[in-house]
């Protein structure tokens, strides 16, 4: 009796992608877990009065028995472990509480404002990685030579710059002085609704802004690679063969220095996004970024730990997502280690 044919190389792929899918699935609940609890304990550490916090100018006027029953209603005197228990049981039903900084439901809070979030960091990062894959390449050819010394001269001035900084600075110059660009905002303060071409318009200043501040990282470490890569045994070969420049750069050397690219993208998102939340707030945009500063000045707790989760969520997929194209790109790592 012959032995069974080895499975296909395809099917083994994909029952590798499910193992690697799995076990960080089961990595990402104690994640998720601790990242709740030390939002609680921190919560739990703040001086400030929840229910004060709510009543605002107000709470100097009403009585400690009125501020008393807010407390109560929101269970904010219970111990920890109550309050924790019961915040992740109204979790899995999908509630995530009332924020009292916004006065509506978080989950409403969430709905209007994530995906303005997710566009600007979604632009931001397809900017910075066709920017930063362009010029780090062609400064690596052209290694020691005048865009060479420039580009990582600007590299090492933007590192040191603050991404507030540098907003503040591109509104200053092209909304301010040049009027070129609007400052802030989503649409102009006499729109009527939104319109794509005047929301576009809007993001350019932002989108610049936060892919610059996160631009140096990648540059340098495509140029690094391209430069290692062009020394490559099948890339001298290239040359050898009489391809032209241009073939052995993007065909040979860029297609190697690529594969530790991803790895890289997987693991600057978190800053990405952290950089966001203050892009968003310096440009006044209605995403995530404005309410959750508010949210920690207002000690609105429900809307803090929401919008940290769902970051944490964010980043967790992100690099699971990562490690899926690195393995898709380089059919040698196994996805099932």
């Amino acid at each position: 009796m012959t032995a069974p044919a080895p499975p296909p190389v395809r099917r083994r792929r994909l029952a590798g992608a499910g193992v690697m899918i799995r076990r960080r699935l089961l990595v990402a609940v104690p994640v998720l877990a601790a990242t709740s609890m030390g939002m609680f304990a921190l919560g739990a550490a703040s001086p400030i009065d929840p229910a004060q916090q709510y009543a605002g100018a107000a709470a100097f006027t009403t009585s400690e028995e009125n501020l008393d029953q807010l407390r109560a209603n929101w269970g904010v005197d219970d111990p920890l472990p109550v309050q924790y228990a019961r915040w992740v049981g109204n979790l899995l039903r999908g509630d995530l509480g009332w924020s009292t900084s916004r006065h509506e439901p978080v989950t409403s809070v969430l709905a209007a404002r994530a995906g303005w979030t997710l566009l600007l960091v979604g632009l931001a990062l397809a900017l910075v990685l066709v920017a930063s894959v362009l010029l780090g390449t062609l400064a690596a050819y052209r290694r020691g030579g005048w865009f060479d010394r420039a580009l990582r001269s600007f590299a090492y001035a933007v590192q040191s710059m603050p991404v507030f900084w540098l907003g503040l600075a591109a509104i200053a110059v092209f909304a301010l002085t040049l009027g070129w660009l609007p400052a802030g905002g989503l649409t102009d303060l006499t729109a009527t609704g939104t319109d794509p071409a005047d929301v576009a318009r809007h993001l350019v200043l932002p989108v610049t802004v936060l892919a610059i501040s996160q631009a140096p990282w990648f540059v340098l470490f495509v140029r690094d690679a391209v430069a290692e890569s062009l020394r490559d045994d099948h890339v001298l070969a290239a040359r050898a063969r009489g391809l032209p420049g241009r073939t052995v750069l993007f065909g040979h050397a860029l297609r190697t220095a690529l594969l530790p690219f991803l790895t890289l993208v997987g693991t600057h998102l978190p800053e990405l996004v952290g950089g966001a939340v203050l892009v968003e707030t310096v440009f006044s945009l209605p995403g995530l970024g404005a309410v959750t500063v508010a949210a920690a000045l207002g000690a609105d707790f429900p809307l803090l730990a929401a919008t940290t989760l769902a970051t944490t969520v964010v980043v967790l997929a992100a690099n699971l997502a990562t490690d899926l194209g690195y393995a898709a790109a380089d059919p040698r790592v196994r996805l099932d280690d």
